[in-house]
């Protein structure tokens, strides 16, 4: 008996009925010989980790457009966030941290330059059904090691699809926007959990928003610090979880609910709205704009770029142009597109 093999059988141990054993899991898209050592879902965390893609989130914003304060998070800083709190949830529940770690390190490698302004760009010039949760589903399928792709499984892919739905409720009910696995649920619901944290401690950190203003409701229900407010979401989500008519359900009280749902709204109004956030986005939104339209107009320019950026090239026989364009736009770091637009655009001394 190989190493995974046990590990495998002792999955049955400790991960409830409802959680997803890897060795029931439904496989990956390309076959491959199994690993010795690691199961599936211990092999996809570790490509994620590994990939291109999850080095680029260090300089990716996640709020505050290439922050200079040592202490604002990035788009790495919060995925890593959202890891912890996934996998604090997923070990309360029985579940597989290994696959809930997974999902939650590849959720957001598809995250464009800018934070979700750079997604609306791609919204607005390339299609009104971009999204960054797609995105990164094409970054693990396709994207990495120059067209190969991480070949993850099918679990991990459709936990990276459907762990956001823009502004939609906290906890999905719809057919179809959950995923297939508890795991994957949980990612979502950790991602929520982290930004409204970590986003409010950000903003009160930089002078956007004042300790203050934070409503009363969430300062009572919640907790006065990043950390009781963490607490009490982890702890109210784990607690009032259980089995239902259909099922294991992810539940939460209706004050915790209610007041995360209150806190996201001020969030949006006060913070990702507020004039000194939004008036640097639309510089970004400029200069993505301008790269974007650069790329579709010179070729040649395009095809340095993707190499620069180790992605495929473009063969005008195989691939749309404007999905290639979108692509490259989509996975580059804020300083690479600040740096390109300067390279580009901005003249330089001839003498």
């Amino acid at each position: 008996m190989s190493i995974r093999e046990d590990f495998e059988q002792r999955e049955a141990g400790f991960i409830a009925a409802y959680g997803c054993r890897a060795a029931a899991s439904r496989g990956r898209r390309k076959r491959e010989e199994p690993c010795p050592i690691r199961t599936v879902f211990q092999q996809d965390r570790d490509r994620i980790v590994f990939s291109s893609g999850f080095r680029r989130l260090k300089h990716k914003t996640q709020v505050f457009l290439s922050p200079l304060g040592d202490h604002y998070r990035t788009r790495l800083t919060h995925t890593l966030e959202v890891a912890e709190v996934a996998r604090t949830i997923a070990r309360a529940l029985r579940l597989n941290e290994d696959l809930t770690e997974a999902v939650a390190l590849g959720h957001d490698l598809g995250h464009t330059p800018f934070g979700h302004s750079g997604e609306t760009v791609l919204k607005e010039i390339y299609s009104k059904h971009f999204s960054h949760a797609a995105q990164s589903l094409r970054v693990v399928d396709l994207l990495e090691k120059r067209g190969e792709g991480l070949n993850l499984t099918y679990e991990v892919r459709d936990g990276i699809l459907k762990h956001s739905k823009g502004f939609g409720n906290i906890i999905p009910t719809e057919p179809g926007e959950t995923a297939i696995t508890i795991e994957g649920r949980v990612v979502r619901i950790a991602d929520i959990i982290a930004y409204l944290n970590h986003d409010l401690d950000d903003a009160v950190r930089s002078g956007v928003i004042q300790r203050s203003q934070i409503p009363e409701s969430c300062r009572k229900i919640l907790g006065e610090s990043h950390s009781a407010r963490g607490t009490t979401m982890i702890r109210d989500l784990i607690f009032h979880s259980g089995m239902g008519e259909g099922g294991f359900c992810l539940r939460m009280s209706d004050p915790v609910y209610e007041t995360m749902a209150e806190l996201r709204q001020f969030l949006f109004e006060n913070v990702y709205r507020s004039p000194r956030v939004h008036n640097e986005f639309v510089k970004a939104k400029k200069i993505l704009t301008e790269l974007f339209n650069y790329l579709m107009d010179d070729e040649r320019g395009l095809q340095a770029e993707l190499m620069r950026m180790e992605l495929l090239p473009f063969d005008p026989d195989r691939d749309v142009r404007e999905q290639v364009v979108c692509d490259t736009i989509a996975s580059m770091t804020d300083r690479y597109s600040l740096n390109l637009y300067h390279r580009i655009f901005m003249p330089f001394p001839q003498f």
